[in-house]
């Protein structure tokens, strides 16, 4: 059985893990690192997904790394750039070389007698069992399961004859070249799907069960363009990236404290953009703005392709499917030679694997979350989670510079452990994405941790407060407690 010891390990090469590791690689060179992906490729979910028109749906000012800009003109980028910048970066601070790729994570155990982590880890191809242990481990597995997405059962699925797909498993030889095409679904990835296939296909047709609400983002930024020809290319990108980010953040707190003003907003633009022959009907939701995510439509693809007929929006429920399409509750029948379920994610946290503490299992969903990082009564993790309302990435920014400055706490003060502790029994029976309704963050109040009665332990979602409590705030708080390396521990973090 192989063994492997670092000080720091990384579980995940997506970008939490490659942003974690650049700030250690930066801020913490004395440090051995290592990371682990059970996929072949850098870039996680820009590496998973595969279908057509796959792109962020934040801009790449906010969802690129404070310390490494983004320097192209896309405002939206396509997963091929992300990953690009992703595989530069990690080329640029050295981590490229730390990373074993092929290797699931299949538990993870904490000895308080030795203050080290030991991690199983399944070699992929093999089968082999590989033990790696850390001082200190790094989760940066994302949300939701690489094997399985969801899929609701819809009766008949198996009489249909075309070809049926799901976004997460999109076939490399898929031709949809002048067929009728269905999407089911209406968030973010029917929203990039449909009016990349519709070029190509005959025509498609996006069934929802209900409206989203949808905003208009160009794929180029004319001001950061005609900055960048009379400023420097940092000041451009600090600048930018501000603008973006308070944009999203006022937009989130006026949908929260106007809905019908914001509401009557988002709705006006659509109503311009997809002409006065289109049921706005097909575009309203029952539901405030930001009670679910709300969608970026890249240069207003989609609304251009509902105006000019090739795209085509139908709001009912689905009976049944036939061999030839799908059969509406409302008795109507959509053909159909390709149906794609872009009906979302399986949330799944920690990649799947198991936690134990001195041999007691810990479930997230029993715990608390310290500041967004730390999980209660867990030593020595950082748990990467990015934000659900704004770029993924601005927390991750900032739990890794956290993660360095924790670091250097312990080794100002000659500790090895740092574990943070709830003694104000303030576990609630809330999840910490209760901030959004949407149908994934549903499925996640069984699997996700909790919020508490009162901050530290509550996930607030908002960038600016957490730079202030991770990046500004004193590490000791009194509610984290530090603790000595034991004296038989020969490798601690």
């Amino acid at each position: 059985m192989t063994s492997h010891h670092v000080d720091v390990l990384i579980i995940g090469a997506g970008i939490s893990g490659i942003g974690t590791a650049c700030r250690l690689r930066r801020e913490h060179p004395e440090r051995t690192i290592a990371l682990i992906d059970r996929r072949q490729d850098i870039g996680g979910t820009w590496d998973l997904f595969r279908y057509p028109g796959i792109r962020s749906d934040s801009d790449m000012y906010s969802m690129a790394f404070e310390f490494r800009p983004w320097q192209q003109p896309q405002l939206l980028s396509d997963a091929g750039s992300i990953k690009e910048y992703l595989h530069e970066t990690a080329v640029e601070y050295g981590v490229e070389r730390l990373i074993t790729f092929g290797r699931r994570v299949l538990r993870a155990d904490w000895s308080s007698a030795d203050a080290r982590w030991t991690v199983a880890v399944e070699d992929v191809d093999s089968g082999r069992i590989e033990i790696w242990t850390c001082g200190f481990l790094a989760t940066c597995t994302g949300y939701y399961n690489y094997d399985s997405g969801y899929l609701p059962e819809f009766p008949g699925s198996a009489d249909f004859r075309g070809e049926l797909v799901h976004p997460q498993f999109w076939p490399e030889d898929l031709d949809y070249a002048g067929k009728q095409v269905v999407v089911i679904g209406s968030g973010a990835t029917a929203v990039t799907v449909v009016p990349a296939m519709a070029p190509t296909a005959g025509h498609v047709t996006m069934l929802q069960r209900s409206p989203t609400y949808m905003y208009n983002v160009p794929v180029r930024d004319t001001l950061a363009a005609a900055l960048a020809r009379v400023l420097p290319e940092r000041a451009v990108y600090r600048f930018v990236k501000w603008r973006w980010v308070t944009f999203q953040r006022i937009t989130f707190k006026a949908c929260r404290r106007w809905p019908k003003v914001m509401r009557w907003w988002l709705l006006r633009s659509v109503r311009k953009q997809v002409g006065d022959g289109v049921d706005m009907a097909h575009f309203t939701p029952r539901y405030n703005p930001w009670d679910e995510r709300v969608c970026a439509v890249s240069d207003g693809d989609l609304f251009a392709g509902v105006a000019d007929g090739s795209i085509s929006v139908v709001t009912d429920t689905i009976d049944q499917f036939t061999d030839s399409g799908v059969r509406l509750s409302s008795g109507a029948e959509l053909p159909a030679d390709v149906i794609v379920t872009a009906t979302g994610l399986q949330v799944q946290m920690l990649g799947g694997f198991e936690l134990y503490v001195d041999g007691e299992r810990r479930d997230l969903h029993d715990q608390l979350v310290y500041k967004g990082v730390l999980i209660e009564g867990v030593p020595n993790l950082i748990w990467v989670f990015g934000y659900t309302n704004a770029s993924w990435t601005l927390k991750v920014d900032i739990a890794g510079e956290y993660l360095c400055r924790l670091l250097s706490h312990l080794d100002d003060h000659g500790k090895a452990v740092v574990v943070a502790r709830d003694h104000g029994d303030n576990l609630l029976d809330e999840s910490m994405l209760d901030i959004l309704d949407s149908g994934y963050a549903r499925r996640a109040r069984a699997v996700v941790p909790r919020q508490g009665k009162r901050d530290p332990w509550r996930m607030e979602m908002n960038y600016k407060l957490d730079v202030k409590v991770l990046l500004h705030d004193p590490i000791a708080d009194g509610v984290l407690e530090f603790r000595d390396a034991p004296v038989n521990a020969d490798a601690v973090a």
